[in-house]
């Protein structure tokens, strides 16, 4: 960052009181964040579903609250010009924030906070865009082979600059999108959430002084340091623990990828090393993880299984290090496609929690549905007015060791479904079905939640999109928990004929009447199903949760029967015998070999390495890692 008037931290004592309240009022100002842009925002992703992120940082970037870990100084890395009261950052490529955000459709917004001309923190969000322009509705081509076949990309730019609007730089932006009102609705929201930030901030600073704000910033990073320390002691053995697992394919038909994490511990020290993983691939579901974000990652498992109470910020991020070879599906070399990076992304915490697992399954969840469910659908009506709808599904939240898997959630917490009278009102389509689906959660002693069925009628000619997975591997079940169910997508055409579509497509013409059947994976069940109590599974089969069938073939209840159940189960669990930690379903190389008959579509073939890709190898990351630190960056950052 060039000539800016860093403020440092004053080492001073704050009393608990004060900084309970600090905390609390820091806590409620990063929900105001999102409040303000869900009342500003336009476009159904971020205003209905909440697909976007805010973070406030201390003086040196450091996240106090947030949700996806800091990254300032990626993103200002070779940023030259001076930052002044008044500036707003703005980038959409992922290549030159170290993969912060991880697509292009991803916009985020950096808003430096000063208090008598000293920087004292940032207020920052980032939110999905429905359209980053690029050749298709949407901007995440299935078949991009590169970043270039995806949309514009924004390096790190002023889009406020001292309280003025950079007018040249947000009309080159919005001549690119097909939605500019939307996009400048929702990019204004973010900017308006980070300046409600700023203000409350302020706040802060006139109620309990300059220095006072500060100390607490750093006692509440301090604090977080000093709780992660003795959970990873606690949580991580010594002794160097692996776990895989695959995305199914790359859009281009070629996979499974595999992704393998291996974890260990040094003292306080984790290390978190993706050697193993497998190689970039040619299509778009390449994720470039960022090292923060993976170790906010980290944090949030821990955090959430093991003490809630503990606060999210970036405190404990010198404890961790991260190792990820160049190259590989998680650093891909410039300029590699990224638009479907969601499956990557979300089976990266199915493995995190396999490693995890080794030594402590009983503490550990399942497998999930695995990804960020898309459903596209773009066109012109009879009035030619262009339409475009994307919307983010769900599916079956896994076993856990305190319940059941929720039905239908999404991996992200606070996202939202987008209501079927908002998509029914504002789009041609009409919603004829949106249930679970009987039977796909696996089964458990904690019953794996079921994926979700929606079923689409389209009203007007136009073109969807598709953006799933899991149709080929399972949700894995733990301590004898049996794997959730694959999805599938089927196309039902107003003259009677049907089709069965890849998890991965565009362009697919459908015409007023064509209906689609979108379903979801289920997850994974925790621990023996035999050990379910009957009254619970009769429950489920009342609800419509599991069937007849399924109660009694997985969980060995005859439902209405109380001494068949128990003389089923007996001679159930004689012949299964010990039960399994990690129930993957069949060999990986027994599913390609089913997968025409089993799924209708034709297995991907194994990938080959790009040549223009070279990666690291994992001797060199780690010695790479340990030498300089987790910071690495791309051929052209």
């Amino acid at each position: 960052m060039a000539t800016v008037n860093v403020a440092e931290i004053p080492k001073i004592d704050v009393d608990p009181v004060t900084l309970d309240i600090i905390e609390g009022a820091l806590k409620s100002t990063r929900f105001e964040m999102d409040a303000t842009l869900f009342r500003t925002a336009m476009s159904p992703v971020i205003r209905e579903q909440h697909d976007e992120f805010p973070m406030i940082t201390d003086p040196h970037g450091r996240m106090v609250v947030g949700q996806f870990g800091s990254y300032i100084s990626e993103m200002l890395e070779g940023f030259d010009e001076p930052i002044v009261e008044g500036d707003v950052i703005f980038n959409s490529d992922p290549y030159k924030c170290g993969g912060t955000i991880s697509h292009i459709n991803d916009w985020l917004v950096c808003l430096p906070i000063f208090w008598d001309g000293e920087l004292i923190g940032w207020a920052s969000m980032f939110g999905h865009q429905m359209d980053a322009g690029g050749p298709l509705p949407g901007s995440l081509p299935t078949g991009a082979k590169t970043v270039f076949g995806e949309g514009i990309r924004i390096p790190p730019v002023k889009i406020f600059r001292a309280g003025e609007l950079n007018k040249d730089v947000l009309n080159v932006i919005l001549n690119n999108v097909r939605m500019p009102e939307m996009n400048r609705a929702d990019l204004m929201g973010i900017i308006a959430g980070c300046r409600t930030a700023e203000k409350r901030i302020h706040e802060l600073c006139e109620r309990f002084g300059r220095d006072t704000y500060l100390a607490a910033c750093q006692s509440l990073l301090e604090r977080t340091y000093n709780a992660m320390a003795k959970l990873i002691v606690a949580a991580i053995p010594e002794e160097p623990q692996s776990f895989e697992d695959w995305v199914d394919d790359d859009g281009l038909g070629h996979g499974p990828y595999k992704m393998k994490l291996t974890i260990w511990r040094e003292g306080e020290h984790a290390y978190f090393d993706w050697s193993g993983t497998d190689p970039q691939a040619m299509g778009p579901v390449n994720f470039y993880l960022s090292e923060a974000m993976f170790k906010m990652f980290i944090g949030v498992y821990l955090i959430m299984v093991f003490d809630p109470q503990i606060l999210f910020n970036d405190g404990f991020y010198p404890l961790l290090h991260i190792v990820i070879p160049d190259g590989c599906l998680l650093h891909p070399k410039f300029p590699s496609a990224l638009g479907c990076r969601t499956h990557a992304l979300t089976r990266l915490f199915d493995i995190l929690g396999g490693a995890l697992a080794r030594k402590s399954p009983e503490h550990t969840t399942a497998a999930g549905y695995g990804t960020s469910p898309y459903m596209l659908y773009s066109g012109w009506d009879g009035a030619g007015e262009f339409y475009y709808l994307m919307e983010i599904s769900y599916g079956g939240i896994p076993g856990r060791p305190i319940g059941d898997g929720m039905d239908g959630h999404s991996w992200w917490p606070l996202f939202q479904n987008i209501p079927t009278e908002y998509l029914e009102a504002y789009y041609p389509v009409r919603i004829d079905g949106y249930t679970t689906i009987t039977d796909s959660g696996g089964a458990g002693m904690n019953r794996g939640g079921n994926g979700i069925e929606k079923r689409y009628t389209y009203l007007e000619p136009g073109e969807i999109s598709i953006h799933d997975d899991r149709w080929l591997t399972y949700p894995w079940g733990i301590l004898g928990g049996k794997p959730g169910t694959r999805s599938e997508k089927i196309l039902l055409r107003k003259d009677g004929t049907s089709e069965r579509l890849p998890s991965k497509c565009d362009e697919v013409k459908v015409e007023p009447g064509d209906m689609l059947v979108y379903r979801t994976a289920g997850g994974g069940g925790w621990k023996d199903p035999f050990d379910r109590p009957a009254e619970k599974v009769e429950g489920d089969v009342a609800k419509g949760l599991v069937s007849v069938e399924k109660a009694k073939s997985d969980y060995g209840v005859v439902v209405g029967d109380t001494p068949a159940t128990e003389q089923l189960r007996e001679r159930l669990r004689a012949e299964r015998g010990d039960v399994l930690d990690f129930d993957m379903g069949p060999p990986l190389e027994e599913i390609v070999a089913r997968a025409k008959q089993e799924t209708g579509l034709e297995p991907p073939v194994p990938p080959e390495p790009l040549a223009w890709a070279p990666m690291e190898s994992g001797e060199d990351a780690l010695r790479r890692v340990r030498e300089h630190g987790d910071r690495q960056t791309t051929q052209t950052e």
